[in-house]
Parts: structure tokens; sequence; C-alpha cells
């Protein structure tokens, strides 16, 4: 079929994206919903632009060339894309497509004014926000005007910014294209957006409309501060009268000017208060037709609204879907796994299938429902106590919430909040048997699984998966383990607060349990520095791994010499950690095992800064300070009074957290151990629908829910549209900063800290390790990015287990992520790191190569002249 140049705005809707753009398809669906006012016009569809590219003069070779480029590469994206708009501007426009336009001009009014405005196809989207990278232009008049205007907006498909946002986003230059909305210009008397949720806070229920005098360019342009009127209800709950100084009025010949405004009328409003509700409600029909919270532009024209844009707002987190109307409270799954960025749809099913609490999922990240747990007095103290704890900002954002009369119901009290497994209704031994016990059990359960495993293939493995899925729920649940790791924890809480009653001494225990025995975790990131010393004897396999670019380096090594011993260690450090990865609570994220290269910049950085046998004199050094620690803690004890009794009681304590405390960080290891045999077995059966050309490549099988996958299985049918849009929203999901706490109204809650015992200016965090330390700061977000030099202080959003490795090469640690028992926190006490974590934007705030000092006991960070 021939697609059309010209179509009148009422000619299209929603589902015309590809052929008017996204601004031109959301008017045209806003001119379908009864009560809502659009300007009258059509759109200068994508079909002409294709045409004016096509014989455009080399316009296609620019665009492989723009391709090429990096984000980063500014000045190269200057010149291409001012070369390219350079020459579709001067595509003179064909007669047909010219006559087509003017006639459409005809239809409306010849000499009418109107607003010219882009429309690309990657625009207005609800995952994807172009605003404001392509042209508009206003008051516009007469046929030769508008046909100059339409080029000039084909034209802003490549401004530099537009370029630079695509080459980010992955969106391909060639795939983009761009209508042209030509729409009847209405002359405001005031104009403005409404946000149907509030924009700042997320909240769905809140809408926010801001409005000033004359054409809205003055407000979008940021020339003028507006009125801004918050609704909630039915009701106006906010209200705030800017002075207007200034306003943006059409011109009589064309165009636009800006305008003083009489003083005695600068500080009116520029709606009343009916008004803004009517607005309100006219967009909230507006958003029950598209089906998500809107950005809308309106103008007010002889009391009547006219709307001249609306598009979803692409920032608002989503909220998790809930089967009632009831409130909720969501806290952060990732925040506390240490991996905040999205997950892929079968990392996500995984996880919840796995995970003892039922998990809900949004913005591809998971979320626990502790609504029931905060509505009953008891265990609300309890549970605010031990988040609190844990992460005062999830505390402080939990205690925001309940803050509010009546947003969580009132319940019984079922008794104080219990650990899983109840921990705490058997007090467990000091006995490091139980530690030995609880790994061998897990060791034997993941051989079992790998053997019991092998053999199966098609729906008799996902059969075999669901019943080692709840064999994988029992071992987290298990009673004995859960007591362990509550034993760990809670004499850690114990030392830290009665030496500081005592003693005056803060976080006491983190000296303490340096070098604990035990901590699988702190153990992975010593081994690698044995690693490096087998390495460090041999130059030209240091060279060979210098230069390695690809995975396939391990069966090269054997050829040099020295290498068979280097790959030996290597393969033995893989064979005991290879099942770690960055972000590994999502099982679609490539394993060291799959991608040892990773490994690799850490490695040659403990080669280069480390002297042999550095492993085993970091482990005694830490286990000699914690030795001296104890007895001066208990020296000073004994002096006080009741001071035996204090002695006797804190030395048992130490015994207790020093025993159980490395524990802590097991179970995430048999987790991910068991998850690494999983995925091997999966990955055996996807490359048989690979094969079978099912899937088209092996990647598409992660954008499917395991049980998704499992019907793939079984039918040999896949839906590709359905992987395809997957993939789109997990592109999307990057942009989007998941909170500590969400609740079921979109408000979406980080915390604040509560404190004036800070120096100004500095970044206030959570103290986790003790110490006090002053280095150049390293802003890491890639591990395999990562270059450091001893006395550098590690800046990074967060870390689970897989950076440990860089630990030992660090000085101090600094993440915007994480609590007092989350890993970074506890390995970086076991290697006596001062650390600061929940430090919000610190990736941000602090820039690479910047001096600053980590206050580790204090809980803040210093940035230094």
């Amino acid at each position: 079929m021939i697609e059309p140049y010209v179509v009148d705005l009422r000619e299209v809707d929603r589902t015309s994206v590809a052929l008017v753009g996204g601004k031109g398809a959301n008017l045209g669906g806003l001119t379908r919903i009864d009560g809502v006012r659009v300007p009258a016009g059509f759109c200068v569809t994508t079909a002409a632009f294709r045409r004016i590219v096509a014989q455009g003069p080399a316009i296609g070779d620019l665009l492989d060339e723009l391709a090429r480029l990096r984000p980063d590469d500014r000045e190269a994206i200057r010149v291409l894309s001012a070369e390219v708009r350079q020459r579709i501007e001067g595509t003179a426009i064909p007669d047909d497509l010219g006559a087509a336009i003017t006639r459409a001009l005809l239809v409306h009014g010849e000499q009418s004014a109107y607003a010219v405005r882009s429309s690309a196809t990657a625009e207005d989207m609800p995952t994807a926000s172009f605003a404001g990278q392509q042209d508009t232009y206003l008051n516009v008049q007469g046929p030769t005007a508008v046909l100059a205007h339409v080029g000039r907006c084909w034209a802003s498909l490549f401004t530099e910014r537009a370029v630079t946002y695509r080459l980010r986003n992955g969106f391909d230059h060639r795939r983009v294209g761009m209508a042209v909305v030509v729409q009847q210009m209405v002359f405001p008397r005031s104009a403005g957006i409404l946000f149907t949720a509030d924009p700042v806070t997320g909240n769905r229920q809140v809408a926010t409309v801001d409005a000033s005098f004359g054409l809205g360019e003055a407000l979008v342009s940021g020339r003028v501060n507006p009125d801004v009127f918050r609704v909630r209800d039915g009701a106006v709950v906010d209200r705030a009268v800017a002075a207007k100084q200034v306003a943006v009025h059409a011109l009589p010949g064309g165009g636009t000017h800006e305008v003083t405004i009489d003083s005695q009328r600068q500080e009116q409003p520029a709606l009343t208060d009916e008004q803004a509700l009517r607005l309100v409600r006219l967009g909230r029909r507006i958003e029950a037709r598209f089906g998500c919270p809107q950005d809308i532009e309106w103008c007010l024209v002889d009391d009547d609204f006219q709307i001249v844009q609306s598009r979803p707002i692409t920032t608002l987190f989503p909220i998790p879907v809930a089967d009632d109307q009831e409130n909720h409270i969501y806290l952060s799954v990732g925040h506390q796994q240490m991996m905040t960025d999205p997950m892929k749809p079968l990392g996500l099913s995984m996880w919840q299938l796995t995970a003892m609490t039922p998990m809900h999922e949004a913005g591809g990240r998971l979320f626990v429902d502790a609504t029931r747990m905060l509505a009953a007095p008891a265990s609300r103290a309890s549970f605010l106590e031990m988040a609190g704890r844990t992460d005062p900002l999830t505390g402080d954002a939990l205690r925001t919430v309940l803050d509010r009369p009546g947003f969580v119901p009132a319940l019984p009290d079922s008794g104080p909040l219990r650990p899983p497994g109840g921990a705490t209704a058997t007090p467990i031994a000091t006995d490091p048997a139980i530690v030995t016990q609880l790994v061998e059990r897990n060791e034997a359960s993941v051989a079992a699984l790998r053997h019991d495993i092998a053999p199966l293939t098609g729906p008799a493995l996902f059969d075999f998966l669901l019943k080692a899925f709840d064999e994988h729920r029992r071992d987290l649940g298990d009673p004995l383990s859960m007591q362990a790791i509550m034993a760990g924890m809670q004499a850690t809480w114990w030392l830290n607060d009665r030496l500081g009653e005592w003693l005056g001494e803060r976080n006491a225990a983190d000296t303490l349990t340096l070098s604990a025995p035990g901590n699988v975790t702190s153990e992975m990131g010593l081994a690698l520095l044995d690693v490096a010393d087998v390495i460090r004897p041999h130059p030209e396999v240091v060279a060979f791994l210098r230069g390695v670019e690809d995975d396939g380096f391990l069966d090269e090594l054997p050829k040099l010499a020295g290498g068979a011993e280097a790959r030996d260690a290597i393969e033995a450090y893989l064979d005991r950690y290879g099942m770690r990865c960055v972000g590994e609570i999502d099982i679609t994220r490539p394993r060291w095992r799959e991608r040892p290269a990773t490994l690799l910049p850490v490695l040659l950085d403990n080669v280069a800064n480390f002297a042999p046998g550095a492993a085993q004199q970091r482990f005694e050094q830490g286990r000699q300070e914690a030795q001296r620690k104890t007895r001066e803690v208990l020296t000073r004890l004994r002096a006080l009074p009741d001071g035996e009794q204090k002695a006797d009681e804190t030395e048992r304590m130490i015994e207790r957290v020093r025993t159980f405390v490395g524990y802590r960080e097991y179970p995430k290891y048999g987790i991910i151990s068991r998850y690494f045999v999983y995925k091997q077995a999966l990955l055996r059966e996807i490359e048989r629908l690979v094969r079978a050309d099912v899937l088209r490549e092996p990647e598409d099988a992660f954008y499917l829910t395991f049980q998704e996958l499992h019907d793939v299985v079984r039918s040999h049918r896949v839906d590709h549209t359905l992987i395809r849009q997957r993939r789109d929203a997990f592109r999307s999901y990057h942009a989007l900063t998941p909170p500590r706490v969400l609740t079921s109204e979109g408000e979406a809650l980080t915390g604040a800290y509560r404190r004036d015992d800070v120096p100004a200016g500095a970044l206030v965090g959570l103290p986790v390790s003790a110490g006090t330390i002053e280095g150049r700061a390293r802003v890491i977000l890639d591990l395999a990015q990562a270059h450091l030099e001893p006395g550098d202080i590690l800046v990074t959003a967060h870390t689970d287990p897989s950076w440990t490795p860089l630990f030992v090469a660090i000085a101090g640690l600094v993440t915007e992520v994480g609590g007092l028992m989350t890993h970074g926190a506890v390995i970086a006490r076991e290697y006596g790191l001062p650390a600061v974590v929940s430090v919000v934007d610190a990736t941000r705030l602090i820039a690479d190569g910047q001096r600053i000092r980590v206050h580790g006991s204090d809980g803040y960070v210093e940035i230094l002249p």
C-alpha cells in the first residue's frame, strides 16, 4: 500500500506512530476523546521525510558515519549532524509533495496562522522521552513559510542532542522517522502543563498544574516561574502563585515575541481554582483513555481548554500490580541485595520462584510488600528497628509513610517480628561445628543437584527444576542457618551497643571482626591474590594477559613459558568462584566462568601492586589486630564497676561474633552456586531451541519468564513481538532510579538523614566500617573497567560479592546503596577498610580522581581541595 504524504489529524490514532510519529499519533488519539478539544490540523507523514532523505545528496552515507560514533565524541557529532541538517534543509520539496501540503492548508485556511511541530517516530512513547529534542515553530503564516518550516522540522531530527540521545539509548538513526504536525494556531489567555501524576514524588493521586500567561513557550523555555496548583481528590491541596514578569505573545505578521506583564497583573493567578480542577478532570479523562499518567500541554481560550499535546510521563517509577484497591508499602529487594539495576524477565521470575517471600515486579526490579508487617504495632516497631539499624534511609522512608494518618490500616498485634525461620526461638550454641555442618550440607545439596539435572532435557528438565526450587527455598529457610546468620548480626549489634555505652567506643565490632574465619566472600578476594602470585614470576604470561581481548585466552596460555601453571591457577579459582558475577541475582548475567576475561583487570592490578604472600599476610595482620583489640577492650572493661561480669559477657559475645559473622556470606554463595547449575541446564535447552530455529538467538530466552520458556520448550512456538517489546522495556528501565520504598499510590521515597553533626558540604552516609582514610577517589561503575592503585578509594553505586576482589587493593569504600549488614559493609569490616555506604548520588557528586576523606566511624565523606 502506498503511504500518503499528508493525513488529517482526525484520521490517525495511537496505532499510527510509524506514519505520523509520536506527537501526531497522540494528537489524533486526543481528537477521539469526548469533551477534549484539539486545534484542527494535519500531519506531513514519515513517507514524505523518507523521500526527502532518499533524494538528498549522500545523506545515507552521513547517517552510516553517525551510527559509528561514540556518544561522547561530541565534536564529530556536532560536525556530522550539522552537515545532515544542512543537506535536508537544502533539498527542494518535490512539486507533488508541496502541492499535497498546500491543499491541506487550503482546507484549514491557507492564510491562517499555524504551529508547525516535529513528530518523530521515537517520541512521546511510554518507554523513551525525546521531549524537546526536535523543533516547534509557532505562528507560522502562509504556504511558503509553512513549507520552509516543515523542512526545518525534518532537519531537527539530527540536532546534536537528538543524535547523542539515540546513540546512548541504542536507537538506529535510519529507523527513526520524522513526521510534521501542522495545526491551527491558538492564542491563549493562559497556557501551561498538567501532570496527571506528581512528577517529583511519583504519586498518582496528585495532579500538578503549571500555569502562566500567554503562550506556553515562556514556561517551557524556563523564562518564567509558573503558578503551581496541586490537586488531590477533587480539591486544590496546595497553591503557589508566582510573580510572572514576562509572557510570550504572537506577532501580527508571524512569529512570537516576549512582552513585559503589567506589574499589577504579575501576581494574579493564571488560573482560578475552579479552572484548575476542571483541567485536572479533563486530564484524568485523557489518562484513562491512554492508560498511563500523562504530561499534557494546554491552552485556555475564552474559558475553554484546548489540548495541544499529551505524552506519557516516562520518569515515573512503575507501581507493582496489586489485586485489590488497598494501600501497600513496598520495599526494594535490590537495595537489600546490592543490585539496583533492572533484571531481565527470566532473571526476575527465577528469583521470585526461588525466594522465601512473595515478590512483586515493577520497572524491572523486585519489591516485597511490607504492609502487613507495618500494620500491627508490635511487628511495626520490630520491623522499623531492624530496618533503621541496617539502613537508616529505608527506616526514614518507612516512617515518612507511616506518619500519614490512615495510609496503613491498623491490625491487631500478633507479637513482635521474629527473624525468618524462628532464629530467635532457641538460642544457638557458640560452636564452630555448626557452621561446618551447614557448609557441608549445602555443598552436598549442590553436588546432588548437579548430578541429578545432568541427563534431563525438554519438559522433564522444567518439571525437575520446579521441584528443585522447592528444595532451594527449604535450604534458604533452614532454621539452623537462619539462627547462625542472626547470631552473628545480633552479636555485632550487642558489641556496638554495649561497648559504646560502657567504653564510649564507636563501632567496636568493626575491629573485633577483622579476619573472622569462614567468610567465603572475603576468601574469594584473597584467593585472587594467590592466583597473582602464580602469574607474577612469568613476564611472558603477564604481557599476554595485558593484551587479552576475548574469553578464549585460557586455551592459549599453555603455549607460553609458565602458562600452564597460570591456566591451572585461574581454572582452580573459576572452579571455586566462577559462578559469581556482577548483578549475580539475575541469572541472565554472564558468570565469570562464562567470561573469565572480566577478572583480568583486577588480577593484573594484583600482580602489579602486591608482593608474594600478600593474601596470607593480610589475613594474619587482621587476625592479630582483632586479638589486640579484644585484649584492650577486656582490660578496660575489668577496670569498670562490675567489670568482671561485663568483660565475661563481652568475651563470650566476641567469640560468638567471630564464630558466626563469617557465615553471613555463605548462604548467598550457596544460592548462586545453585543458580549456576540451573543456568547451565537452561542454556543447553536454549541452544537446542536456537538450533531448531525456534529462538533467533540465545538471549531471546532471557526476555521470557521461566513459565513462558517452559511453554516454548513444550510447544516450539514463541512470540517474537513479545520478546522485542520486552527488550525495549528493559532498555527503558535503565533510565529509572528504583526507590528504597514505594507506595501503591506511586510515591517513591528514598529517605533522608536527620543529622546535624557533620561538617558543612560533607556527603552524609551510613558508617559501616570504622576508621578515617584520605586518598584518590576512583569512581568505577563497571568492574571490567576497574584499574586501581594502592591508596585509592573505591566510589561506586553498589557492590555485591563479585566486587570483593577489588577490596584487597583499595584503602576505603563509598557506595550509594548499602546497609550495615550488606555484603560491601561486611567485607569492608573484614578487610579493615573505612567505609561509608548509602551516600546519595555519590558517583555524581564525587569526580573520578578527586581527593576525598572517608570518615568510616562517623558516616560522612569530605571532598578535599
